[in-house]
């Protein structure tokens, strides 16, 4: 009997089928396992995990292996992005035994939920000094009937272990001038002046990093930091990384020069890299940097966006090439061959010369993943004679039309159609200032639709968050910290883009639960809430990861909020959790990217910005723009009609003389005469 034809987790039912007796998480689960006394298998994964679908066709498909696991254990399957709370305790443990992490993680337990043996991949057969799954299974039977008493003093040493660590917070005090140009010092160590991005393969877009390096060039002018951005923008636009003809970024490259991507796409690294993208542009006036976030947007809502309005959260890695074989990048490779089918002989050979396809190929039989040499872009070569720069672009985006229009008859890659709060938080963020930024009502409508999405089926009766739904149905797992955190980043954005002040009071709901729930007395903040299910530990992890960690994701949003609300308990509260960015910034600055631009909004503002007038003005309209365009970390923009009786706290008592739009600049609570012109107004929004 499987159990997971109920649950809401794609990936979970991905596993519907499976001659494996799973069990979701829950009490019933280890209930089952104590009744028998078997030990608990653990296997966590999520849905675009190429590695987790390979295991699931070798072993969990597999009747023998089935059989024995049957017979002898409990079988449990975690969604990771559903449930990242068990993800982070088992992970931990995994770590701590094995030296490293990834996913599928099989964990072995007690039926208390001990864990005493670990691993992440294992085969169907012995190879590559791995044993099979099969064995691993009998060794911990043998072990389970044979050596119970000191399977029981592992677990109890190990679960000790983990519900004893407590993280070092010496707090209170944010980062400052001497420890924000350490972590700039540290990433220019680690940068690739080569290829751009940081570290060695496989690279993963360092969206997080690039955002505080944006913020310390706009505060302090460094060179230096806007040209990491540059190149490292560059780099994985034209890579492989980048989806050359539909826009979008796959989850990293295998290897460090951005040419060969592990081809999953993810609504997180989409929805920052959008973001990061419409920032350079805001700093630079790039026209790549304009073509890519535009092209990811529009990414965004064409593969990603679910009927109710949300954003599904990833597209798989792998897809039927066409042979009935499914295999990792077979949507987005192409030959000569293939090119000059679809193109024609002439065009064929432009194509491959443009996207650099060759007969060898850069990835598996002969294929190759699309790139975009800087060299070879006539919409980047300014030097070019105008009129064959022209017929040039027209031909490569003809070119790029009907390739893409061709691969639409390829087998696609599956959807995992889970909605998530937190990722949805940050589309609704990029889309917003990115249909601001370049004048698409569209894209900004997205935003709206995915908040009211959230607002509609993501807060339960309590008026707390619930983490995912799928196809408008909520699901089961509370929201975490990063849930919190990245929604209210969500929809402060929206509020500033639209000036709809329901989003700034939904807002304060959500950095209340923060504060009540999840913030420690030294102000250290938790990844689970106080009243949620307790596992081993209390995860409590302020490092980024794919995506801004909720510790600094919750002190950028009340640092924001406080500016908005003149409210000082939140602004205490953001600079109490930037502590830890104080201690982590020297030494692991790559890892700590979301909090080292929380800190340069911290010493750049606060700065609010108020836009009082007729919204149908565009002289309004104007000042709110350039309000928008402005790169000083520490400002916020409000929008409305002067006198309105639902307006922000940073509206009240700011009339528009003589009936004309006004923008008010305030910074450290000293306010500079109020402007009519947005020459004056952008002037007073460059950062220094």
């Amino acid at each position: 009997m499987n159990r997971l034809a109920d649950v809401t987790s794609p990936y979970l039912l991905q596993h519907v089928d499976n001659p494996v007796d799973w069990w979701p998480w829950g009490p019933e689960a280890f209930a089952e396992a104590e009744r028998r006394d078997v030990p608990v298998l653990l296997s966590v994964g999520y849905s675009a995990c190429h590695w987790c679908h390979v295991m699931a066709h070798e072993s969990f498909e597999d009747e023998e292996t089935a059989r024995f696991l049957n017979e002898h254990f409990v079988s449990v399957k975690v969604d990771r992005e559903e449930r990242p709370d068990i993800d982070a305790v088992y992970m931990e443990a995994v770590q701590a035994a094995t030296g490293q992490g990834g996913w599928p993680m099989t964990v072995f337990m007690t039926p208390r939920a001990e864990p005493f043996y670990f691993g992440t991949y294992f085969p169907p057969a012995p190879r590559h000094g791995m044993p099979s799954f099969l064995q691993v299974l009998e060794g911990v039977v043998t072990a389970w009937a044979d050596r119970r008493g000191e399977v029981a003093e592992v677990a109890e040493r190990i679960t000790g272990d983990l519900a004893g660590r407590r993280l070092a917070y010496e707090g209170p005090q944010p980062p400052g001038e001497e420890e924000l140009g350490q972590a700039l010092l540290g990433l220019t160590r680690d940068f690739d002046a080569q290829h751009g991005g940081f570290g060695d393969a496989p690279k993963f877009p360092p969206s997080m990093a690039l955002e505080f390096l944006l913020r310390h060039h706009a505060r302090t002018g460094a060179d230096g930091a806007l040209e990491m951005v540059a190149a490292t923008c560059e780099g994985m636009a034209r890579g492989g990384l980048y989806d050359q003809l539909g826009g979008g970024f796959a989850r990293y490259s295998v290897d460090g020069g951005w040419v060969v991507p592990h081809f999953e796409k993810m609504l997180y690294d989409n929805a920052l890299l959008c973001r990061v993208y419409a920032h350079l542009w805001r700093s630079t006036g790039s026209a790549l940097a304009r073509r890519v976030a535009l092209e990811t947007a529009d990414f965004l809502l064409r593969e990603l966006r679910t009927e109710q309005g949300g954003f599904a959260s990833a597209l798989d890695a792998d897809s039927d090439d066409g042979s009935g074989r499914h295999r990792e990048g077979a949507f987005y490779v192409w030959t000569p061959r293939q090119l000059a089918e679809v193109l024609g002989e002439r065009d064929g050979a432009f194509a491959a010369a443009r996207f650099a396809v060759t007969d060898d190929g850069t990835f598996e039989e002969g294929a190759s993943v699309l790139q975009l040499p800087a060299q070879e872009d006539p919409r980047e070569d300014e030097e070019a004679d105008r009129t064959e720069a022209r017929a040039e672009a027209e031909r490569l985006e003809s070119v790029r039309r009907r390739l893409f229009a061709a691969r639409a008859s390829r087998p696609r890659p599956e959807r995992d159609e889970k909605v998530v709060a937190a990722w949805n938080g940050l589309a609704i963020a990029a889309l917003a200032e990115t249909g601001a930024y370049f004048q698409r009502p569209d894209l900004v409508e997205a935003a709206r639709a995915a908040a009211d999405l959230l607002l509609a089926v993501h807060f339960d009766d309590r008026g707390r968050l619930v983490r995912t739904s799928r196809d408008g149905v909520p699901g089961t797992s509370d929201g975490v910290l990063e849930d919190y955190a990245d929604v209210a980043e969500g929809l402060l954005t929206l509020y500033a883009v639209t000036g709809e002040t329901a989003w700034l009071e939904i807002t304060r709901t959500l950095l209340d639960a923060v504060l009540r729930h999840f913030t420690a007395e030294d102000g250290s903040l938790y990844d689970t809430a106080d009243d949620a299910e307790q596992l081993i530990r209390r995860p409590q992890d302020p490092a980024d990861n794919a995506a801004p960690s909720g510790w600094t994701a919750a002190a950028q949003a009340l640092l924001s909020f406080a500016a908005y609300t003149g409210e000082g308990r939140y602004r205490e509260a953001a600079e109490r959790a930037l502590g830890i960015v104080r201690a982590l910034a020297p030494r692991a600055p790559r890892f700590v990217g979301w909090g080292l631009a929380a800190a340069e909004a911290a010493l750049d503002g606060p700065r609010e910005v108020a836009v009082v007038g007729d919204a149908e003005d565009p002289a309004t309209g104007g000042l709110h723009r350039t309000a928008l365009l402005g790169t000083a970390p520490g400002a916020v923009v409000a929008l409305g009609a002067p006198g309105a009786a639902d307006a922000a706290p940073l509206l009240r008592d700011r009339p528009a003389p003589d009936g004309r739009a006004t923008a008010y600049v305030c910074r450290g609570f000293v306010c500079e005469a109020p402007t009519s012109d947005a020459e004056a107004l952008a002037e007073a929004l460059r950062a220094g």
